[in-house]
């Protein structure tokens, strides 16, 4: 697809973080998920790519995605990525299950396997 067929394409607003290694680098560099589509996304962070630099995104729950840099504004970048990606897998929770709340945050009452159950919660 070209730079201009892909703008029609329905995006996910979001935040999230993900890792950029520039291709023939060593380094990661962690940037910001500002906006993500099927085939691409648009990133923020200090990171010195130009138009063309081709580069490997490594997003949460999908892994490594080859792409290449469509645009470069100030510290934001558009990414085309080589293959589409779900980016309703990418927005889901890591380890996801019924209970996205991590386990310290719920109550002891609801943790799988606790002994205790909802009905011996005391009423206030």
């Amino acid at each position: 697809m070209s730079a201009v067929d892909t703008r029609n394409i329905n995006r996910d607003s979001l935040f999230l973080l993900a890792e950029v290694r520039l291709e023939g680098a060593e380094a990661v560099a962690r940037v910001k998920v500002r906006n993500l589509s099927a085939g691409g996304m648009m990133a923020e962070g200090d990171v010195a790519v130009m138009r063309g630099t081709r580069l490997c995104v490594n997003l949460r729950n999908v892994g490594c995605v080859d792409g290449t840099v469509a645009w470069v504004q100030d510290s934001r970048f558009g990414i085309a990525f080589a293959r589409e990606v779900d980016p309703k897998v990418v927005r889901a929770p890591v380890g996801g299950g019924d209970l996205a709340t991590p386990r310290y945050l719920r109550s002891a009452a609801l943790v799988a396997g606790n002994a205790q159950d909802q009905q011996s919660l005391r009423k206030i």
